[in-house]
């Protein structure tokens, strides 16, 4: 059987983009990798200032933002364009030829208005389908995409959508094709058995351990939707994923392996 070509696909958290000095580290060590490599990025606290200067304001239900039509506009701004430039910009400098996406760009990212909620979110969207040869396409001409996390429903309407979805529905499409590397990378080390010991990392989670530390309410209940993409890609054929913080791409660096 013909090995597949390997592609790591990296998804970063708030707390990095919102700390220049953390996110160019990561950035240097991401541009260093030889593989073919996607990022997806959602917006840290900027879309929050940025809503407050205009006299907004931002609104959550259980951790997740709430999106009326005036805050997806500062979504749409903060993510595929400051962000996301910045992101891009800073890679050039690195050598490292990259793109940066929204969803609607080359109709990357089909998404729905999510409506199967007890909450209304507002312009929330759920992905439908990913345009895997779009990506591939680009891929193979050493193209690096950047995601942000605004799609498009295929009627002109732009959606903000998890991030941490994003990675997972485009490793699941790509899986078939590529060997994926998925990787979570946040402000911790990884997933914590104790979430007030940064240091009680986890360091194997099969699906067996995960729902028994769920049903003990011992993981963070802002991990939970993280995991849940992790479990549900690792049972749609991707093969290597892992959550740490941003050192990851480091071979010594801590982290959790998640298992099926």
């Amino acid at each position: 059987m013909e090995n597949k070509p390997k592609i790591t696909i990296v998804k970063i958290g708030g707390n990095i983009i919102d700390n220049e000095e953390i996110l160019n580290g990561f950035l240097k060590d991401f541009a260093a990798l030889k593989e073919a490599k996607i990022l997806i990025h959602g917006g840290g606290k900027t879309a929050t200032k940025i809503a407050e200067k205009l006299n907004l304001k931002p609104l959550f239900s259980n951790g997740r933002r709430i999106t009326d039509k005036a805050m997806l506009d500062v979504t749409v701004m903060t993510y595929s364009g400051l962000i996301n430039k910045q992101i891009v910009a800073k890679l050039q400098a690195l050598k490292t030829n990259s793109i940066g996406f929204s969803g609607a760009d080359g109709n990357a990212i089909l998404s729905e208005k999510r409506t199967n909620s007890e909450v209304d979110f507002g312009f929330v969207g759920d992905v439908i389908s990913v345009n895997k040869s779009l990506i591939s396409t680009l891929l193979l001409q050493n193209i690096t995409p950047v995601f942000s996390a605004i799609t498009h429903d295929g009627n002109g309407q732009l959606l903000n959508t998890n991030a941490d979805t994003i990675a997972s529905e485009i490793a699941i499409a790509l899986s078939e094709t590529f060997d994926i590397n998925l990787i979570y990378c946040f402000e911790k080390k990884g997933v914590l058995a104790d979430s007030e010991d940064d240091d009680s990392v986890i360091e194997t989670l099969n699906f067996e351990k995960y729902q028994s530390l769920k049903a003990e309410k011992a993981i963070h209940s802002g991990m939970l939707p993280k995991l849940e993409n992790c479990f549900k890609s690792i049972e749609n054929g991707v093969q290597n994923i892992s959550i740490g913080n941003q050192n990851i791409l480091k071979d010594s660096t801590i982290y959790t392996k998640i298992k099926l």
